[in-house]
């Protein structure tokens, strides 16, 4: 069976995206099966940007095809924030509650129509030989007062869907592949994989 990497050591994700690749003809592993790999500095713009880094190096150190994702909150009171810093929201090595509560105290006050925001998701899927390409997702919501939930991680538990009326941390795995920004992404990731992997070795 042959065998991707997903350039990535959080283990939520990876959980997602072998969730989602149940029954495909590859093994997906991580930067975790690579520990020697050096961490690439998240130096980009944009989602997109910063997804091609982690790709293509973890690509070119592997000789697997690799794929990884920039994902980020774009909250639109804060003209964008935390967009591609919402890792790192509250600072380096930030955990998902201080950035949790870092968002909460810059949206105090704001009331709930104003509180508009959307999860984002970019993944660079690239070959050894340099080629890339690209699957977006979006997944629109509001932010709340207070965190609910707790399934998933970073800013799900203040996530709010209306159609669902529960938080992104409130949903099963299997209706967070169904709506989330990653989950679209990864889905639109699968044929590009197939179509890549099919191709003689």
């Amino acid at each position: 069976m042959k065998k991707i990497i997903l350039a990535t050591k959080n283990p939520g994700k990876l959980h997602e995206f072998r969730s989602l690749s149940t029954g495909y003809p590859w093994v997906v592993l991580s930067l975790k099966d690579f520990p020697a790999l050096p961490a690439v500095p998240e130096t980009g713009t944009t989602f997109r940007e910063n997804a091609r880094l982690k790709a293509v190096s973890a690509a070119e150190k592997t000789g697997l095809v690799a794929l990884a994702d920039d994902s980020g909150l774009v909250v639109d009171y804060l003209g964008g924030l935390p967009g591609v810093h919402s890792a790192r929201f509250a600072g380096e090595g930030a955990t998902d509650q201080k950035n949790n509560e870092k968002l909460l105290k810059m949206l105090d006050g704001v009331p709930g129509h104003q509180r508009t925001a959307r999860f984002c998701c970019t993944i660079a899927v690239a070959e050894p030989s340099g080629q890339v390409e690209y699957c977006e997702g979006f997944c629109e919501g509001q932010i709340l007062t207070e965190a609910r939930g707790t399934n998933g991680f970073g800013y799900d538990p203040l996530f709010f869907l209306p159609e669902w009326g529960k938080t992104m941390a409130q949903l099963s795995l299997g209706e967070k592949n169904l709506v989330s920004h990653r989950g679209k992404a990864f889905k639109a990731v699968l044929p590009i994989l197939e179509k890549i992997l099919s191709k003689s070795v």
